[in-house]
């Protein structure tokens, strides 16, 4: 039943914000964004996606639920927004953004609510205040995440080339407290799922233990921790990732013990600002990704602000690369020693060895192959672009004749218009 002719204005903060839904022709709320058949005031627009954009599944099933009662409530529809708050926080009774937003809803019961979290002000000081700015906050998150849906089909720019042995990538955006999960199926990559996520109490750009501050990069998660050899804190379990790589550490950057985990039981999920540095999601969405991914060959990308592109769009920003990484592989191949060292900078690394005293490893290797043709397998390519332009190259190096080989790892930088080698090192 529709109460009154007028959409409910949710406060949040100092936004306001008009959900929208399309009642009048009876569709439900089912977490997409839809225009309204009147013209739409500037509140409206903002909330409406373009044509080009993916109009935003919501995967996390207690966030959806959120979301509907918020257009619910966006249109009219208290009552029926009342009844579906009350039964998510019958289901998550730990989910402190649900019962404020109940708690708002019994309020309209009886007289206007003035303000998103709408509570006595004797209770709204000290730590309680702190508390409501964060709900306010992490409600402003999830609707923008709802707002800004990427593009139908749109990858996130790092991921130019991913292998058959990547069956799923992450990206996550900072400023929009998000993670995306895709699946590398044998057509593109595919967006499955997305989750709302908390970072570090400082944001991010990590740059020494202790900050607070979640890393921005390129990562892959190297295990999956049982919950049962865990604390509560970190509910249904942990993802650890790389941090610091090999990029990280040569810029000179310190710390450890990065994971993506869930919440303390207590708590469904937390302020989008809240971590020691790690990325947090809900436990039930923690413990989906978890039963998803895979160690070692899942990369995480970090990203302050994701830039979506469409797949066919890499093939240009690759080129050049591919030219230079084909080009090492023909010098390797022809056991080509000099040529072959021009591709690596002075500064290389291969773990705690440097250039010359990695030298004698790299002529074993050419010496070895006796010239024989390599073969790159399972090729894969990250790109990571801030003050440098960095490539993160992952393959199975496989000389002629062979059947397997060791899988490695390089990290390239662009120089002016040539990429070079600074670190290489086998990981498996």
């Amino acid at each position: 039943m529709k109460l009154g002719s007028r959409p409910l204005l949710l406060l949040l903060g100092t936004t306001i914000v008009l959900v929208a839904l399309a009642s009048d022709r009876g569709e439900q709320a089912r977490g997409e964004t839809v225009a309204m058949a009147a013209p739409q005031t500037p509140m409206q627009a903002a909330l409406t996606p373009s044509p080009a954009s993916g109009a935003g599944q919501v995967n996390g099933a207690a966030e959806a639920r959120l979301i509907e009662i918020y257009r619910l409530t966006g249109a009219g529809y208290t009552r029926e927004a009342l009844e579906r708050a009350e039964s998510l926080v019958r289901d998550h009774p730990n989910f402190q953004l649900a019962q404020l937003v109940y708690g708002d809803l019994l309020t309209t019961q009886a007289r206007p609510v003035r303000d998103f979290g709408d509570v006595p002000a004797a209770l709204a000081g000290g730590s309680a205040g702190n508390t409501l700015s964060d709900l306010r906050h992490e409600s402003q998150m999830r609707i923008k995440a709802l707002r800004e849906r990427p593009p139908v089909g749109a990858i996130p720019s790092q991921f130019l080339a991913l292998s058959p042995r990547n069956r799923h990538a992450i990206a996550i955006d900072a400023s929009r407290s998000r993670l995306y999960l895709f699946e590398n199926t044998p057509q593109q990559l595919k967006l499955v799922a997305d989750f709302y996520i908390s970072v570090g109490k400082s944001g991010i750009e990590k740059m020494v233990e202790g900050d607070a501050r979640t890393p921005l990069g390129v990562y892959f998660i190297i295990s999956n921790l049982d919950p049962k050899s865990l604390s509560d804190f970190y509910g249904s379990g942990a993802l650890p990732i790389n941090y610091p790589n090999v990029l990280d550490s040569k810029r000179g950057k310190t710390g450890r013990g990065i994971w993506l985990h869930g919440t303390p039981p207590n708590q469904f999920s937390r302020a989008p600002l809240a971590s020691d540095g790690c990325v947090v999601l809900s436990n039930p969405d923690l413990a989906f990704l978890s039963r998803t991914v895979e160690i070692r060959t899942t990369p995480v990308v970090i990203s302050p602000r994701l830039e979506w592109v469409a797949p066919h769009s890499v093939q240009a920003e690759r080129k050049p690369f591919e030219d230079a990484l084909g080009a090492w592989r023909s010098a390797k191949s022809r056991g080509d020693l000099d040529q072959l060292l021009s591709f690596y900078t002075p500064d290389f690394k291969s773990y705690d060895k440097s250039l010359a005293e990695w030298v004698p490893a790299l002529r074993s290797e050419v010496d070895k192959a006796r010239g024989k043709p390599i073969q790159l397998k399972d090729l894969s390519y990250l790109r990571w672009t801030d003050a440098t332009d960095t490539m993160v190259v992952t393959f199975g190096e496989v000389a002629d004749g062979e059947r397997s080989g060791p899988t490695k790892r390089q990290y390239w930088v662009r120089q002016g218009s040539e990429w070079k080698i600074f670190f290489e090192g086998i990981i498996g």
